[in-house]
């Protein structure tokens, strides 16, 4: 007579098994998190994480297989992604209070606030369609060109300067010189 799969466990069953099996290694992760983060409040937040991805995955982990490792390998990966976002993320910091006529003032005191070198290289162009053209660029397609078509720098430089990938830097360029090439057409 052959037997039948055993059904699988109902989310409350597999609470309390998470519960009485992996909590056990709540101050282990912790002191493990303490060493990444440098910071309690960041080694707390980082195991909280890891036991939510933990919980939410268990119904696939084995029983009887190492659960304090694959307990471990999530906390890592979870620590190398919150690295890896905080790296793209831009430095934050606490600035005074300016007020308008602050601003007004510093503004007054400095002659590059005016204008960029973006700005003054387009006036450059003896022709004020090709600067329309440009300035009709997004942001990024037309700082790319600034810095390898009128600056000179290599796609590598630009790329270093801009801290993106160079792939981005040879495809916006491209794209820029496309749009550049249709707006002039249509112009003209």
């Amino acid at each position: 007579m052959p037997t039948a799969a055993a059904a699988p466990p109902t989310d409350a069953v597999l609470a309390v098994r998470f519960v009485h099996e992996a909590m056990p290694f709540h101050p282990v992760l912790l002191r493990t998190a303490r060493r990444l983060t440098h910071s309690q409040a960041d080694a707390e937040d980082l195991v909280q994480d890891t036991l939510m991805n933990a919980y939410t995955g268990f119904h696939r982990f084995e029983p009887g297989t190492n659960l304090r490792a694959w307990l471990f390998r999530i906390l890592h990966n979870r620590w190398i992604s919150t690295h890896r976002m905080k790296q793209r993320r831009p430095d934050t910091f606490a600035v005074p209070e300016f007020t308008d006529c602050d601003m007004f003032g510093s503004a007054g005191h400095s002659v590059t606030a005016e204008r960029s070198a973006e700005e003054c290289a387009l006036d450059l162009f003896c022709d004020d369609r090709i600067r329309d053209a440009v300035l009709m660029l997004p942001e990024g397609f037309r700082t790319v060109l600034y810095y390898a078509d009128i600056e000179g720098f290599t796609y590598a430089e630009t790329a270093a300067r801009m801290e993106i990938p160079l792939g981005t830097v040879m495809s916006r360029i491209a794209r820029s010189r496309e749009r550049l090439r249709a707006a002039l057409t249509n112009i003209a």
